[in-house]
C-alpha cells in the first residue's frame, strides 16, 4: 500500500476545487465563479486497492497580502507545502499570465518534492491562449512530469492519479476507507451555506462573511434542524444578506436545504441567522 499528502497550488480560479472533487468523485471542495472561494485548506480522500492519496486544496496564491484575510490565506497555503510527498500545480491556460503566477512559482521553488504540471481547462477554445507557455514552463526543469486535462469533464485524470501513486511512499492508510474528507459534518454544511453566498451575492459582500454551524439535531419528526450564524463586518453588508422582506436569506437557506435533501434523501429544516462581528476573522484558526 501507498499513501501520502498530494497538495494542490495555484493561483485564484485555475479549478483547483473542481479539480479536487473530479479526483476523489464527490463533491468536497465548494465552488463558484468568483475567486478566492476556497479559505481554509481542505483535504479529499482517495482510496484505491493502490492506496490512498489526501488531496490538499488550497486557497488562491495573491501577488499581494492586502488585507488579514488575504494574510491569512496566503500563510496557509505556505503551511501546506509541508509534511506533503507531491505537489500538483493547477494553471489555466484560458487566463493571462500575471504576477500571481509568479508568486505561486515562488512558493514551490523551494520545496523538493516531486512536482507535477497540471494544465487545466483544455476543454475550453480559449484554452489554446496561453498553453504554449505552460508547455515550455515545464520544459524548464521545474516540473518532473505534466499533464493536460479538464477537471470539469473528467479528461486525463487517471493520468494524475496514476503519477501520483508512482511517486508516493508506502505506508498505511491515513483515513478509513469510507472517508472523503477530513471535514465535520458542521465544517461541511457551514462551507456549503458559504458556497450559496457567494453564488448569490455581489463584489465584496462575500468576502466579508463567514458561516458557523452552531447546532444539528435530529428531529422525531425524521427532519435534520441545523442552526447557522452568518457573521459579516458590517450592518449594510447585513441588510444585503437579508435583503427585501428576507427574501436573500430565504434563498440562501433553500438552495442549501435543496443540495443536502438531494444528496442524503434527508429533509432538513436551516435556521439562519446574520450577526455582526468586525473581529470574525478571529474566528478562523
Amino acid at each position: 500500500m501507498k499513501s501520502g499528502f498530494a497538495v494542490m497550488i495555484g493561483r485564484s480560479n485555475v479549478g483547483k476545487s473542481t479539480l479536487l472533487n473530479s479526483l476523489v468523485g464527490t463533491k468536497v471542495a465548494i465552488t463558484t465563479p468568483k475567486p478566492q472561494t476556497t479559505r481554509k485548506p481542505v483535504q479529499g480522500v482517495l482510496t484505491t486497492d493502490e492506496g490512498q492519496v489526501v488531496f490538499v486544496d488550497t486557497p488562491g496564491v495573491m501577488q499581494k497580502a492586502r488585507d488579514p484575510l488575504t494574510k491569512k490565506l496566503l500563510q496557509w497555503v505556505e503551511d501546506s507545502l509541508r509534511d506533503i510527498e507531491v505537489i500538483l500545480y493547477v494553471v489555466d491556460p484560458t487566463r493571462p499570465i500575471g504576477n500571481e503566477e509568479k508568486k505561486a512559482m515562488q512558493l514551490i521553488a523551494g520545496v523538493q518534492k516531486p512536482k507535477l504540471l497540471v494544465i487545466n481547462k483544455i476543454d475550453e477554445k480559449s484554452s489554446n491562449r496561453n498553453i504554449a507557455f505552460y508547455r515550455d514552463l515545464f520544459n524548464n526543469d521545474t516540473f518532473d512530469a505534466m499533464v493536460e486535462v479538464s477537471a470539469i469533464r473528467g479528461t486525463n485524470l487517471d493520468l494524475i492519479k496514476r503519477w501520483i501513486f508512482e511517486n508516493l511512499p508506502e505506508g498505511e492508510l491515513m483515513y478509513p476507507e469510507s472517508d472523503i474528507s477530513n471535514m465535520r459534518k458542521e465544517e461541511q454544511i457551514a462551507e456549503l451555506i458559504r458556497e450559496k453566498l457567494f453564488l448569490r451575492l455581489r463584489q465584496e459582500v462575500p468576502y466579508s462573511t463567514h458561516v458557523e454551524v452552531e447546532e444539528i439535531d435530529q428531529r422525531k419528526n425524521g427532519v435534520v434542524y441545523i442552526k447557522a450564524v452568518i457573521y459579516t463586518t458590517d450592518e449594510r453588508y447585513k441588510s444585503m444578506i437579508i435583503g427585501k422582506e428576507g427574501r436573500g436569506i430565504s434563498e440562501i437557506g433553500r438552495a442549501t436545504r435543496n443540495e443536502l435533501e438531494a444528496v442524503t434523501q434527508q429533509k432538513f429544516y436551516l435556521d439562519l441567522n446574520v450577526q455582526v462581528d468586525s473581529r470574525w476573522l478571529d474566528r478562523l484558526v
